[in-house]
């Protein structure tokens, strides 16, 4: 077997041999005795209604609570970068501008949803990772390859849907207090119960940092953060078949970042809010609806220099699914209205309609599963716009199946790209083709996937910089936004978990080629090999667990001059009670102190200690 090496500053190269033993894990399961009873396992994301996991073709992986406070990551990106196939490269701390890379794809390709409120930005394209608050998020599903023929224009990548606390049976109040380095402080509230037909979670949570120099060599000044957000959900069964819904997501941040005067005090302040009404509705055994009503606003403004940009995407949705023994089908009316005010587009306060028509048709029995989807989108601005995609999965064994998809996905460019300074009215939506073929087992809880993916997207939008007046200026930095590039993401994702001796262990391994076809480069900041291993165990009263990232080198640039070094970084967590209804949760994250940079030019965090007391009654 060829070596893969991981460069690691100041540390041996890790080499891919070594982590081949992922794909051992799930093999000596074979041997062990027949399956325990489990929980049935659902899934939402994957074609927007409820499905047994079992019964899911895509690539899926799922993120808990329990997985997340394990994690002790400190943004979303970061627990995300810890799942198969995820990539981030963020400008500092976890208040700073962060791009999130799902199969290598660009983070505009990543269709983002919180409690099915649709998130996006018609300035930078795509979600703002860093002002999604992690303390509000009880559950994450990631879906990776395209899935517009649900979900319309930006899937291409994927979909993620981010999921907030929901009421139970009985009265559950929580509080964590915690402290850490860099002067780190954070105060998490919650409380979520039922009572008769009324079920409600309310959360709030204050941290705040004074971070570290994101800039070492040209700004030496700490940049910190500070958040403040909550969340709400109010459900109310009228009866058993109908049942409504709110949800409330909002989150304050303001984020030191250095811009381009050293010593200046800049603050790049985000306001991110989500509001979402739903109506379910059981008419018969086979035929169900959901009625939506969903806003998300997406702000973001800078001082002392002034810029400032605000998006609200407001959508309506009326699904419907229809079940009769193995087969399921589905049917969804669709509008989505994007908004952009900023000072920097013609007119000032520019806006955009989606309408669309999706059906789907799923079948599984016995050994055979499938999924067929189609949509069309009719935009105000370009016009039509149809996708579609076909999986099918096979159970040749008890216990392993195989899987083969493949689909077409679009994005509209962004009122930004098209109505800015730099705009270019005419630009064509961004076009994918992907194909991939998997495998996967799993038994009691032990398992293993690989999936070999090709992702090929054309008209991609870039920025072509250089001499030359755009439709509306050329601005401070010449040049335009153009369809005057295309890609192709190929890659294998292998993923295996095991537990063994009592210990839990779970690993991934990632080899991507991101290749920009009309220059033959890689893309940037995107690396062609990563690496998960993980294992967590119990001692006495104590739950430890340790964590080892491997990211291979990328490059800065398109034009694959800026060289940035690959890295590994061990993480290391722990918690045990303390008494009846406290916990003691501790963690230390980048153990071995490495300097390391996702975008030339910024430092990441060296190591950092946290340390927290929560207090969940029983």
């Amino acid at each position: 077997m060829t070596n893969v090496s991981f460069g690691v500053p100041g540390k041996a190269p890790f080499s891919a041999v070594s982590l081949a033993v992922l794909a051992s894990f799930s093999l000596s399961a074979q041997a062990q005795s027949a399956d325990a009873p489990m929980l049935r396992e659902t899934v939402v994301t994957a074609i927007r209604v409820e499905q047994p996991l079992t019964d899911v073709v895509a690539d899926v992986s799922i993120i808990d609570r329990a997985a997340i406070e394990r994690s002790g990551a400190a943004g979303l990106a970061d627990v995300l970068a810890r799942v198969p196939g995820v990539a981030l490269a963020r400008n500092g701390g976890p208040g700073a501008t962060t791009s999130v890379f799902l199969r290598g794809a660009e983070s505009r390709f990543t269709a983002v949803y919180v409690d099915g409120v649709r998130l996006d930005s018609q300035s930078t394209g795509g979600a703002s990772w860093n002002a999604i608050p992690l303390s509000q998020v009880e559950r994450i599903e990631v879906v990776r390859g395209p899935a517009a023929a649900v979900y319309g224009s930006d899937a291409l990548g994927g979909v993620i849907q981010i999921f907030t606390r929901k009421g139970s049976a009985g009265f559950s109040p929580s509080v964590e207090v915690g402290v850490g380095s860099q002067g780190t402080r954070k105060l998490d509230l919650a409380l979520s119960g039922k009572q008769g037909s009324v079920d409600y979670a309310i959360g709030l949570a204050r941290e705040r940092s004074k971070g570290f120099n994101a800039q070492p060599t040209a700004n030496p000044d700490k940049d910190g953060y500070e958040s403040t957000s909550g969340s709400a959900r109010l459900g109310l069964q009228i009866n058993r078949a109908h049942r409504l819904e709110a949800t409330l997501l909002a989150n304050h941040l303001d984020a030191q970042y250095d811009a381009f005067t050293p010593g200046r005090d800049d603050h790049a302040k985000s306001g991110l809010q989500t509001a979402g009404l739903n109506w379910s509705a059981q008419w018969t055994d086979a035929y169900s609806t959901r009625v939506s009503i969903n806003q998300s606003t997406d702000r973001y403004r800078t001082a002392p220099s002034v810029y400032e940009t605000e998006t609200h995407v407001t959508s309506y949705l009326w699904q419907n699914e229809w079940r009769q023994g193995a087969h399921l089908f589905t049917g969804a009316l669709e509008r989505r209205e994007d908004e952009l005010e900023n000072a920097s587009t013609t007119p000032k306060v520019s806006e955009r309609s989606q309408n669309a028509l999706a059906l789907g048709y799923g079948y599984s029995v016995g050994q055979h599963t499938l999924q067929l989807n189609v949509r069309h989108d009719d935009d105000s601005e370009f016009g039509g716009k149809s996708t579609g995609s076909a999986a099918y999965a096979y159970a040749f064994q008890p216990n392993w199946r195989v899987t083969a998809s493949a689909g077409t996905a679009f994005r509209a460019p962004t009122l930004f790209q098209r109505f800015s300074t730099y705009g270019t009215p005419s630009l064509q939506p961004e076009l994918g083709r992907n194909v991939e073929l998997g495998v996967k087992y799993e038994r009691q809880g032990d398992g293993f996937g690989a999936v070999l993916y090709r992702n090929k997207v054309s008209n991609l939008i870039k920025y072509v910089s250089g001499p030359g007046a755009c439709a509306n200026g050329a601005g401070s930095f010449p040049g335009c936004y153009g369809n005057t590039a295309s890609a192709q993401y190929t890659g294998l994702t292998l993923s295996a978990s095991k537990r063994l001796d009592g210990v839990n262990l779970s690993g991934s391994l990632d080899f991507l080629q991101p290749e920009d076809l009309s220059t033959g480069k890689q893309l940037a900041r995107r690396a062609k090999r990563m690496a998960t291993l993980a294992a967590d165990t119990r001692v006495a009263d104590w739950q430890l667990g340790a964590e080892l990232q491997l990211v291979g080198a990328r490059y800065d640039d398109a034009a694959n001059t800026n060289r940035l070094r690959g890295y590994g970084l061990l993480n290391l967590h722990a918690s045990t009670p303390l008494g009846k209804d406290w916990t003691l949760l501790g963690r230390v994250d980048n153990l071995g102190d490495v300097a390391y940079q996702t975008a030339r030019g910024y430092a990441m965090a060296g190591r950092t200690v946290y340390l927290g007391l929560k207090w969940m009654p029983n």
